[in-house]
């Protein structure tokens, strides 16, 4: 039976605590081969400078996300390559748009653009951002960053980024270029995704990972959509949820998709009941062979 929504995996970037356990290159190249051998559809990478987990945890350090990205964009065959989201305060915005056109280039058009505002204070100041008007400056970066990819040429001047006369030549494999996801739930952010978006992305790894945190979420989109004159159905609906699959793991309120392969699978088949087309899995486990032991789930949800 077709799979009813494709699955992504976001692969381990993040320093760990203890030594020996901070993913290098290497690392990072066998969970994602793994992942695409398993049966995964996508691969994400998160772009943060620096983490944090929580108030009492000290910042991680993590790898930068477009060079990950390009690597990953050479070594891998057959996976979608997605960016959960990639913060256009740290970057020029014309110039992310030839960055992320030359990756899909290396990938022969297999990445899927995430953007976001970002929200971290720490890693902005510790960088050299401003932090200054983030949904401002992140609305003049998607009036560059769109046109950039969608028409090959921009001509913008605005209070924090400019593109004048800017085009992107050579053009990568896609001659619309490649899809714009954006992850958020605030009304004013909710309006430009509406605007300029081919995706939404609702992120509930912090809370309850399960096809009932959908239904008002959807609203907020629809609403937005209708707002600026647009179809909802028009604009993809995806998720990113924790997952554990380790045997034997009971479910909890407000925890992960948990319990036995085919329990998680019904789940994962009552988000795509919801609307969602794409389902990213953030998980605790996350070397290669940690990636295995999603098989049984992916299989489980192929027999439908």
């Amino acid at each position: 039976m077709a799979r009813p929504l494709k699955i992504g995996f976001i692969l381990p970037q993040i320093e760990g605590r203890r030594e020996g356990t901070t993913p290098g290159w290497t690392d990072i190249l066998e969970a994602a081969q793994t992942a695409e051998a398993v049966g995964f559809d996508s691969l994400w990478i998160v772009d943060h400078l620096l983490y944090q987990f929580g108030a009492d945890d000290p910042p991680r350090g993590i790898w930068e996300c477009w060079t990950m990205l390009a690597a990953l964009a050479a070594t891998t065959k057959t996976a979608e390559l997605g960016t959960l989201v990639t913060c256009t305060g740290f970057r020029n915005p014309a110039l992310l748009a030839k960055m992320a056109d030359t990756v899909d280039e290396i990938s022969g058009g297999r990445v899927i653009l995430g953007l976001g505002a970002g929200y971290f204070e720490l890693e902005y100041r510790a960088f050299g951002f401003p932090y200054d008007h983030r949904v401002a400056r992140f609305e003049e970066a998607l009036r560059i960053i769109a046109p950039l990819l969608r028409d090959g040429k921009v001509d913008f001047t605005g209070t924090y980024s400019s593109a004048e006369q800017c085009e992107l030549r050579p053009r990568g494999p896609r001659p619309n270029g490649l899809p714009i996801l954006i992850g958020t739930r605030g009304p004013r952010m909710l309006r430009l995704t509406a605007e300029h978006a081919d995706a939404w992305n609702g992120w509930l790894v912090r809370g309850p990972s399960t096809p009932d945190a959908i239904p008002p979420l959807r609203e907020a989109v629809d609403a937005a959509c209708r707002e600026v004159g647009r179809d909802p159905a028009t604009l993809e609906r995806t998720a990113t949820v924790m997952v554990d699959p380790r045997p034997g793991i009971t479910p909890v309120p407000n925890g992960p998709l948990a319990g036995d392969p085919e329990e998680i699978a019904e789940a994962l088949r009552g988000f795509a009941r919801e609307g969602i087309s794409h389902i990213q899995f953030a998980s605790r486990v996350t070397n290669a062979a940690g990636v295995e032991q999603f098989r049984p789930i992916l299989e489980a949800l192929d027999r439908g």
